[in-house]
């Protein structure tokens, strides 16, 4: 009976044996909404793959140069922004990650200085030696 305890306390947010991977990817999201929410973008084009693709908040599928310039202009910017993890997958050289965020755009970014509710996927792959993230979702929760 020890296994019937230990999975039914394994949930999709923290599964019974987290791998070396998934502890590395949880820890690059903290980077990553920290990069966010400082407009590092040095930091950001770290976590990032060169081929990153984004289906964003505005309904725009964006690059990674795309969304770098938009936190160097300015038009992407937080005033803040917290993540949480709701699901997190190891699939050998590749991790997903789900769940949502709270968060307040500034800078020029519609609903600026209101709070936000988005859900999240993400896609995290081991690239030259590292974990980077290749592709993202992200879609506003509206209002109930």
């Amino acid at each position: 009976m020890p296994g019937l305890l230990a999975s039914a306390a394994a949930t999709p947010d923290k599964p019974e044996a987290e791998s070396a991977a998934t502890k590395e990817v949880r820890r690059l999201n903290d980077q990553e909404v920290q990069a966010m929410l400082h407009s590092d973008v040095e930091a950001i084009a770290r976590l990032w793959s060169d081929d990153l693709v984004v289906n964003n908040p505005l309904q725009k599928f964006v690059d990674k140069k795309q969304v770098l310039s938009m936190v160097k202009s300015g038009f992407l910017a937080f005033t803040s922004y917290e993540r949480q993890i709701e699901y997190i997958r190891d699939y050998g050289n590749t991790v997903i990650v789900a769940g949502h965020e709270t968060l307040i755009f500034s800078g020029k970014m519609p609903n600026a200085g209101k709070p936000q509710h988005l859900r999240f996927t993400a896609v995290w792959m081991k690239q030259h030696g590292g974990w980077q993230e290749v592709a993202r979702h992200a879609d506003v929760v509206p209002p109930q």
